[in-house]
């Protein structure tokens, strides 16, 4: 029970960290009058900091043979779609606000990952569709659209 309670509260963190990472990095390209330049400048920084804690933890290194054996396409789709959600991110927040962008984007990771999940794409576990779940996606359409309603 704790470890859900630990895995659920950390996931909740990532989630306000993306919120905070979109504000502040929507904010850079407005300054620097380009969201793909914020991007770029975001995804260099990231790969800086993620491979500095890979040194600090002092990670396996991984092998000429893991290399091959993963298929070409993911080690490069990941990344596109990356660049492309967090660039929409950075161009879409000052244009719609945080709020309503943090509802549409919450809406459709999890639409997209009930289908994942569904099918078990990625070799990730199974989770059938079921009548509870829809209700819930239809009760998600319902709060992001009186989230977004305005007279």
């Amino acid at each position: 029970m704790n470890n859900l309670l630990l895995i659920a509260a950390l996931a909740i963190l990532a989630g306000a960290a993306i919120a905070l990472q979109s504000a502040l990095n929507s904010q850079l390209g407005m300054l620097l009058n380009s969201p793909l330049m914020a991007s770029s400048i975001a995804f260099i920084l990231s790969g800086i900091f993620s491979f500095s804690t890979l040194l600090l933890l002092k990670m396996p290194s991984i092998t000429l043979t893991t290399v091959e054996t993963i298929p070409l396409y993911l080690w490069f789709t990941g990344s596109l779609f990356s660049a492309f959600g967090v660039s929409m991110f950075f161009y879409l927040a000052p244009k719609i606000g945080l709020g309503s962008l943090m509802s549409y984007a919450l809406g459709g990771q999890i639409i997209m990952a009930i289908i994942i999940s569904h099918f078990g794409w990625f070799n990730l576990p199974i989770k059938p569709l079921s009548i509870t779940k829809v209700l819930g996606v239809v009760t998600l359409v319902m709060s992001i659209t009186m989230i977004n309603y305005e007279r």
